[in-house]
């Protein structure tokens, strides 16, 4: 069977029928805060379970006991408080207890129930969640950009955040009964946010051989300059599942997340995630979650050490390339040849390539995913 939420049980506070209209009428009369899109999509992911047993936003005490112990209060493992930040200005205007309107691109996104209203110590907060101060850390660069106060409380949805791939995304509710039907009793998450290529496949692969099912789960949402746009990467990959995979082996699906650059403490957090889905195994990439040299390649790796309650399995593959003597993809534990007969894939080299029209060598990506990455007239954010 699937695994249990994180928990013990499934969060779901979406307000449906006659409840969402009288709540969207209600929150014109209510205090108002309007969200970025950051904050939007953490609002819809605690509305929507991926964040279970969080039904909104963390409390100081919950706060504190995560950036200390990597737990909830009731020692229930969690990583990365999740918050909702406020500037001193609008915290004098808000008590606990009140109710609050969430707002998104001038839409009722929420309504939260005001619980706590606190002071946060963000330096605290960055040495705890990305074990640095360097103001060159992304994470803590958009730390330092936050209101002084911070919220908490539980939050009940009355809308979406709306991305134009609606298509492409299931919730953890969703992928459960999905995956019962496919009668998968053990399934492996792989996170992304590429294009596949030849080393995805070989470890998404080699994690197949022992479970039931497959859930590629790519993140939905803000990219950088040069980036595959969204859509790219769900066609690249349906292509991929078409003529590589067995038939009902994998479960594409994306998820609209942002990404903390936190490290270890993210990649237990992302195994979090997608237990809350139903997996009961994921992958653990090479520096998971890093960014530039603030983590060692298996820190992501080592942490997991910590959690033997975690209630999912992380699995560590090495990174892949393709050996000419072995005559295949394979990793430095399995092939014993020379660094002259590897051919390293190349993430960069492919997106050089991708952007002339070309197709890379089919020892780094699959002809038929390039073929169709290239008849994207724009493949890349630009």
């Amino acid at each position: 069977m699937v695994s249990r939420p994180h928990g013990g049980r499934l969060v779901k506070r979406v307000a449906t029928g006659r409840r969402r209209e009288r709540l969207v009428l209600e929150t014109t009369e209510m205090y108002s805060l309007d969200l970025t899109y950051e904050q939007a999509i953490d609002t819809e992911d605690l509305g929507r379970g991926v964040f279970s047993p969080l039904e909104g936003f963390v409390v100081e005490d919950d706060f504190l006991s995560i950036l200390n112990y990597m737990r909830l209060t009731n020692d229930v493992p969690w990583t990365i408080p999740i918050v909702l930040d406020v500037d001193r200005e609008r915290a004098r205007k808000i008590s606990m207890g009140d109710e609050i309107a969430l707002w998104y691109n001038n839409v009722p996104l929420a309504i939260m129930r005001v619980e706590d209203l606190y002071q946060w110590d963000k330096y605290k907060y960055v040495e705890s969640v990305f074990g640095t101060k360097s103001p060159e850390h992304p994470g803590v660069a958009k730390v330092r950009s936050m209101g002084e106060f911070l919220l908490g409380g539980p939050v009940e949805l009355v809308g979406e955040v709306e991305t134009g791939l609606e298509r492409y995304i299931l919730w953890p509710d969703e992928t459960r009964v999905l995956f019962s039907e496919l009668r998968w009793r053990t399934i492996v998450g792989f996170q992304t946010r590429n294009v596949p290529h030849m080393g995805h496949e070989y470890v998404q692969k080699s994690a197949l051989v022992f479970v039931d099912g497959l859930f590629i789960n790519p993140l939905i949402g803000w990219k950088k300059k040069g980036d595959y746009r969204d859509e790219v990467i769900f066609e690249a990959y349906k292509v991929l599942i078409e003529h590589y995979y067995p038939r009902k082996s994998a479960v594409l699906a994306g998820l609209k997340m942002n990404m903390r650059y936190a490290g270890p403490r993210e990649a237990v957090h992302h195994a979090i995630v997608r237990k809350n889905f139903g997996c009961t195994h994921f992958i653990v990439g090479r520096d998971h979650a890093g960014v530039g040299d603030f983590y060692s390649p298996y820190e992501a790796w080592e942490i997991f050490e910590e959690f033997p309650d975690l209630g999912i399995t992380p699995l560590f593959i090495r990174e892949a390339f393709y050996c000419r003597k072995c005559g295949g993809m394979v990793n430095e534990k399995i092939c014993p040849h020379e660094e002259e007969f590897r051919v390293r894939i190349s993430g960069t080299k492919i997106r050089e390539m991708l952007s002339r029209g070309e197709r890379p060598p089919s020892e780094m990506m699959r002809p038929e995913v390039a073929d169709r990455i290239i008849s994207f007239r724009k493949p890349f954010v630009e």
